[in-house]
């Protein structure tokens, strides 16, 4: 048993049905943010599942899998760039972790929640858990959906898109990705917000 297991082991005493939540894409330029939420079977660990920035692309496509087949419930919810550009990115990231709970088929007893902050209007008792990604199995599990699914999506918009070269950045801020973004403009799945810096690409 290892201590992210152990950690969801002393929640679920009070609460049986304690879901885990997380998002990926926060940073990136373009593309949604995605959150998931998920209910993992009660005997389930895995020693391999942590915070899915420490895992590799390959591995985290072996765990979506694994996680999947071992969890009662589970639900992944894109919010999409005009959202955020209309909320902003932490109330857009709020939204998608709210939604993914209601779409889950069964009612936890306990949401957790990676970040400082919980959903506005939760009608589940949540909390928020810093840094909870690499302290709880749930947490990480959803971090992984999260990130995977992301990922998932951005390579199809790669294949529509190829000279954004999406498929080497997945969206993030990096050099290649302005440069791209200099020669061929944006489109409808950029967030516009995340470019006021950089007027001259907005055009």
């Amino acid at each position: 048993m290892n201590d992210l297991f152990l950690y969801d082991k002393a929640i679920k005493a009070d609460f049986p049905l304690l879901c885990g939540v997380d998002e990926a894409g926060r940073g990136p330029l373009c593309g949604p943010v995605c959150c998931a939420a998920v209910i993992l079977k009660d005997d389930f660990c895995c020693d391999e599942i942590n915070d899915s920035k420490k895992i590799s692309e390959k591995k985290r496509e072996k765990l979506f899998d694994i996680i999947i087949e071992n969890c009662v419930s589970y639900s992944i919810v894109f919010v999409e760039p005009h959202i955020i550009d209309d909320i902003n990115i932490l109330n857009a990231s709020l939204l998608g972790m709210k939604q993914a709970v209601k779409q889950l088929n069964l009612t936890p007893n306990m949401v957790i929640v990676d970040g400082n902050k919980v959903p506005p209007q939760m009608e589940i008792e949540t909390k928020a858990v810093v840094k909870g990604d690499a302290k709880s199995l749930s947490i990480a599990a959803a971090s992984i959906l999260a990130k995977v699914s992301r990922d998932r999506y951005m390579q199809n918009l790669h294949e529509q898109y190829p000279q954004y070269r999406l498929d080497k950045h997945k969206g993030y801020p990096t050099k290649l990705h302005y440069e791209m973004l200099a020669e061929y403009g944006i489109q409808d799945f950029y967030r516009r917000s995340f470019l006021k810096n950089r007027p001259e690409l907005l055009k």
